[in-house]
């Protein structure tokens, strides 16, 4: 049965509602929390609740972890902190986001390096996930193999739609934090601006910018159509959250609880990457009926604009060379 955004919103409220059932009347030896920016709606949150009831019930309850979506528990620079020093158990954040610590997990974001999200997965589950995980641990953080997906991104604008790279030039964008993404549009020649998603729709409304890029899914479950016009099908960059725990939570978790987190969470992370797929199929009819028009871009232009800026060739050092030699295995060719 296709999956339809309405379902998959009241299966969310089901699956909310139905913790207080499937979990042990007793008290829990781990209550962890686990945050994100996220809507309650998106996959990325539905799915993280539901296996956090499997995981409570193969635990006896021992193990409860709470989801808080939205940004409840800080920022995003204030949820990393937070991680680390074990206010925080657990999170999903973007790797982009992570730069201040493991500037490697940025390398998701590059722009135009992989051609369709089958590629993607092929690399973030073999050879160049390993490089970033790796990357990880050696920064003292648990990341989990799976990576969540948010989907390839898409460029919006109140004022005119963005039909080749000319189009951007001093374009007053917001970018998701994160200094890949900030250099990508500077790149492109347009006027970034880093703001939180939680902020974003605000700056929208107030003009603060003219336009942003996210996933057609979140373009839709933060309502972006009501302060913007045109979306313009870029796929510019392809955007991922990781599934991270503070070490010393995890180490007090013991192995055997360790499994049951890491095969639950890995289980539901392919579920949301397939709710994704069905769920972009019937989001971009919505946002025309709620009035935004669409228009394809010359995709040329934006990658021949960041050879002549020197990106790739400047992310090619940034990264290193065995991590580059990883996402060339997979990727486009870039520089």
């Amino acid at each position: 049965m296709p999956v339809t955004r309405q379902g998959f919103v009241a299966g969310s409220a089901a699956t909310i509602a139905s913790i207080a059932i499937v979990t042990p009347a007793r008290a829990a030896d781990f209550t962890l929390k686990y945050g994100h920016d996220l809507p309650v709606e998106h996959p990325i949150n539905v799915r993280s609740v539901e296996a956090f009831a499997k995981i409570a019930k193969a635990t006896g309850g021992r193990v409860q972890i709470k989801s808080f979506p939205t940004s409840v528990l800080g920022s995003d620079p204030s949820m990393i902190s937070q991680i680390r020093s074990g206010a925080i158990d657990a999170l999903a954040m973007p790797g982009a986001f992570l730069n201040a610590i493991v500037p490697l997990a940025s390398i998701e974001n590059l722009a135009y390096a992989f051609p369709n999200r089958e590629t993607v997965f092929r690399a973030m589950d073999g050879d160049l996930g390993a490089v970033i995980r790796d990357e990880f641990r050696s920064k003292g953080l648990v990341v989990l193999d799976k990576i969540w997906e948010n989907g390839f991104r898409e460029i919006t604008t109140s004022t005119k739609p963005i039909r080749n790279v000319n189009d951007l030039a001093g374009l007053k964008i917001r970018v998701s934090p994160g200094k890949i993404r900030v250099d990508t549009f500077q790149s492109l020649g347009a006027s970034p601006s880093p703001i939180a998603l939680s902020e974003l729709y605000t700056s929208l409304q107030t003009h603060v910018i003219d336009a942003q890029e996210n996933p057609l899914l979140l373009i839709d479950q933060q309502k972006f159509y009501e302060v913007q016009k045109y979306v313009s099908m870029s796929d510019h960059i392809w955007s991922g959250y990781w599934t991270l725990f503070n070490p010393d939570v995890w180490t007090k978790l013991g192995k055997s609880y360790q499994d049951i987190i890491s095969k639950e969470m890995s289980a539901a992370t392919l579920l949301a990457r397939n709710d994704n797929v069905q769920l972009n199929k019937s989001v971009r009819e919505k946002l025309q009926r709620r009035g935004m028009q669409f228009n394809d871009v010359d995709k040329n232009s934006f990658k021949k604009k960041l050879q002549d800026a020197k990106y790739y060739e400047r992310w090619k050092d940034e990264f290193g060379e065995k991590a580059w030699t990883a996402l060339e295995k997979y990727a486009n060719k870039l520089a």
